[in-house]
């Protein structure tokens, strides 16, 4: 580019096919190929907007109607978009002012990259523009004025450095040279930093003499490398002073102080002191720091007239335990001279320990032995000597000792054995206090669990259970619930549920009882019959699921209640159906005469077994009545001769169950004086019996064959007289045995039964059955008639034997 504007445009290109891109297109990439062109421009900066370019579309090989068709535009990337793109020239175009500077900065080359991207097909394209520097600004000094003071005894070769200037070009257009004003004192040397920067200095060839020439002006010109060349100026205005023979002499070679760290701002250090031999304006000292080292400029001051050295700072004793100055005199002329202070730092307990774990197990065995390693921790203090000394403690109440192993390290050792069940967890607070005054101290908690070990059995609830269940069960039903807990943790703490292998009657517990492994409950395998098993003791095994397993055992009684599942039994008086019993009432008895006692037994217990005795049916009403508790069947009036001989009553058994259960008895009374009148009343009584079984059966008949009611009422009288006469025929050739019938097991002694009274019933046996005697059972001056069908004795036979089972021959108790 030439000063007109002329643009000297380099291009680049280069293209390449590529099947895949990745970035901002990676949707429209994946649709197929695309071929990718990369051209360079290289255009000067400061052009303005509409400038050109480049012709983009004969760079590319692309015609104007491609260019149109493909919809041809520029990818936006950075937030200022310095090109723009003229589809209808086909040519790239300046958008925005280009300030390379404010671009890139010091950096070269500089550039910028875009791309071009067309349609149907995909094409893309990329452009990089790169941006060559113009010589736009000059150098530039900081101040216009640079003023200096040179005393007249400077020695020739004495240096002096001068200000820099900046150039923000790049290249031969930035910084190139220096020039100084021509003068015969003074002669002008450049310099190059390591990051290329130049700097001058002045060097003095002639002496000065301040009577001649006190003040000498001179100019300083830098200039830069470009096309046209820039330049700037800086005025250097330079007084010459009065000689200064003698330099300021400081009274001690070395001052020596201390400081408190933390001290507070304005605290006095020390005061450093020089003096000079001259007079007047070059006798007066200042003072000041001289190449101060890091931040201590901001940690001392200094009073430049004075000389005291105070606080300006935060002082930190672990960050700097002593510091170094050096303080510079100077006087009027110029002249100068060094002291040293040096300044001790006493340290001050600022500073709390610091506790770092550097092994802690979290998780420990309640098993583990005394005076395991639970942790390993190191404790630090920054301060120095006794504010550094540290005292580690715990609380004394945990079952922890903590030791010194090294230097600043700490043990924490279990003192105790541990037992998860009582204490699961701990939560130690170790407390680190140094010894300063006052002491600072730190806390760390640490939170320590104990994991668990099976190291206790299972334990019941109870020591023994005792359960309750109604008879006539239905198989399967839940008994009762046995529980047991575990005091330990998980798997250690799983309870299964056994039961013992015992016999109970002879039968495995297993065949009676079944329980619920998990859950402990007891179910009956089978229905119980409390009349066969009343208790069912068995052992429940509980085992938890620990390695090795531990349990225990517990009993359990069962308890089976009564149900109300057994009628009452009639043991007295006997119901046969081959003989007919009849108790004998003489017609002299009294109110309140005994005939008979029903005896009774019900072989369920408790309430279900409490019977109670009710006449339900009888001949005569008014003559008898049947005692409530007892059964005893008494008269409740005087007998008479109006009274029937044979009187039948029917006494209903009750039981107290809830239902209750009953039982009938007939019991046949005779009320007769003597034994032919008996007889003679008593000989239909089987008839009677017959003829109302078959009742139903004749009427039945009767009504289907009504044609032959007369010929069958006909037939059943001749029947019936026929009947009696072999009947009494056979009463009269019987033996009448009496015996009692009393089921196995059921007695009642003492009156502690359901029979409240003894009573005693007689037999007389022989060896031969069809011959046997029964004496009368006596139970309150009570007579008792048999009478068999089945016998052939005769009455006077009968009066015989009455006679005979007077006599005590063989008597039997029942009672």
């Amino acid at each position: 580019m030439n000063a007109n504007g002329r643009l000297l445009r380099l291009k680049w290109r280069f293209c390449s096919g590529l099947r895949w891109q990745k970035g901002l297109l990676m949707f429209l990439l994946i649709l197929g190929p695309v071929v990718r062109c990369q051209i360079r421009y290289s255009i000067p900066e400061e052009m303005k907007k509409g400038s050109l370019i480049g012709n983009v579309a004969q760079d590319l090989g692309i015609d104007l109607q491609r260019l149109r068709s493909g919809r041809a535009r520029i990818v936006p990337g950075d937030s200022v978009q310095y090109a723009g793109l003229n589809t209808d020239k086909g040519i790239l175009v300046v958008n925005e002012r280009i300030d390379r500077e404010r671009l890139c900065g010091d950096v070269t080359p500089c550039s910028f990259s875009f791309e071009i991207i067309l349609e149907n097909p995909i094409e893309l394209h990329r452009v990089t523009v790169e941006i060559v520097d113009v010589n736009d600004h000059a150098p530039v000094f900081k101040t216009n004025h640079m003023k200096m003071e040179i005393s007249e005894s400077a020695i020739t070769g004495s240096r002096f450095v001068l200000e820099s200037a900046e150039d923000p070009d790049v290249g031969d257009n930035g910084l190139q040279n220096y020039v100084l004003s021509p003068s015969d004192v003074f002669v002008l040397k450049q310099h190059a930093n390591p990051d290329g920067s130049k700097f001058a200095e002045m060097i003095l060839q002639k002496q000065l003499d301040r009577e001649r020439q006190p003040f000498l002006s001179l100019k300083l010109i830098a200039t830069d490398g470009g096309h046209p060349q820039r330049s700037g100026t800086v005025n250097i205005e330079i007084a010459v002073l009065d000689a200064n023979d003698n330099a300021p002499v400081f009274n001690q070679a070395v001052y020596r102080a201390t400081v408190v760290e933390n001290a507070p701002m304005g605290t006095y250090i020390t005061t450093v002191n020089a003096t000079d031999a001259d007079s007047g304006s070059n006798g007066l000292v200042t003072y000041a720091f001289s190449n101060l080292k890091g931040n201590l400029e901001d940690v001392f001051d200094i009073d430049k007239t004075t000389g005291k050295i105070t606080v300006a700072g935060q002082i930190d004793f672990e960050k700097d335990k002593k510091y170094e100055i050096r303080v510079e005199a100077k006087d009027q002329g110029g002249l100068t001279d060094l002291g040293k202070v040096m300044i001790d730092v006493v340290d001050v307990n600022d500073n709390a320990p610091v506790i770092n774990v550097m092994s802690f197990s979290s998780l420990v065995s309640e098993d583990a032995p005394i005076g395991s390693t639970i942790a390993v921790i190191n404790v630090k203090d920054a301060d120095s000597e006794r504010n550094g000394q540290i005292t580690c403690s715990i609380d004394t109440t945990y079952p922890f000792k903590i030791k010194s192993s090294l230097t600043s390290y700490y043990t924490l050792v279990s003192d105790i054995a541990f037992d998860r069940e009582n204490i699961p967890e701990y939560n130690i607070t170790v407390t680190a206090t140094d010894s300063g005054l006052p002491p600072l101290s730190n806390t760390m908690k640490l939170h320590l669990k104990i994991s668990d070990v099976n190291d206790n059995a299972p334990v019941f609830d109870n020591n023994i259970y005792h359960a309750y269940m109604t008879e006539n069960n239905a198989p399967g039903i839940s008994i009762f619930t046995v529980s047991a807990h575990d005091s330990d943790w998980h798997q250690n703490a799983r309870i299964s549920y056994l039961l013992e292998d015992t016999q109970l009657n002879g039968s495995p517990v297993s065949t009676l009882l079944s329980i619920n492994s998990q859950t402990g409950v007891l179910n009956a395998v089978r229905s119980f019959d409390y009349e066969q098993i009343k208790q069912i003791q068995v052992v429940v095994k509980a085992q938890d699921g620990g390695s090795p397993p531990l349990s225990s055992n517990v009993t359990v009684n069962i308890m089976i209640q009564d149900q109300n599942d057994n009628a009452p039994q009639v043991l007295y008086p006997v119901q046969t159906s081959s003989s007919v019993v009849a108790e004998m009432v003489p017609r002299s008895a009294d109110v309140g005469y005994l005939v008979t006692k029903v005896v009774a037994v019900d072989v369920d217990s408790g309430q279900n077994a409490w019977l109670s005795y009710k006449l339900q049916k009888a001949t005569d009403r008014a003559l008898f009545e049947v005692g409530l508790q007892n059964g005893e069947i008494r008269t409740i009036r005087q007998v008479t001769d109006k009274d029937a001989v044979k009187q039948r009553l029917t006494v209903v058994v009750e039981d107290n169950g809830q239902p209750s259960r009953s039982a009938t008895v007939n019991v046949n009374v005779a009320v007769a004086d003597s034994f032919p009148e008996v007889l003679s009343e008593f000989t239909d009584f089987t008839h009677d019996k017959e003829y109302n079984d078959n009742l139903t059966f004749y009427l039945v008949l009767a009504l289907a064959v009504v044609s032959f009611l007369f010929i069958t009422c006909l037939v059943v009288i001749i029947s019936v007289k026929i009947y009696r006469w072999r009947q009494s025929r056979i009463l009269y050739h019987s033996s009448l045995p009496v015996i009692p019938y009393y089921p196995p097991r059921y007695s009642d002694t003492l009156g502690t039964g359901t029979l409240q009274h003894v009573y005693n019933y007689e037999v007389c046996r022989t060896t031969d059955s069809r011959k046997s005697d029964c004496k009368f059972g006596r139970a309150g001056s009570q007579n008792v008639l048999i009478m068999d069908p089945s016998c052939t004795g005769t009455m006077q036979r009968i009066q015989n034997e009455k006679n005979i089972l007077d006599e005590p021959d063989s008597p039997v108790e029942v009672s």
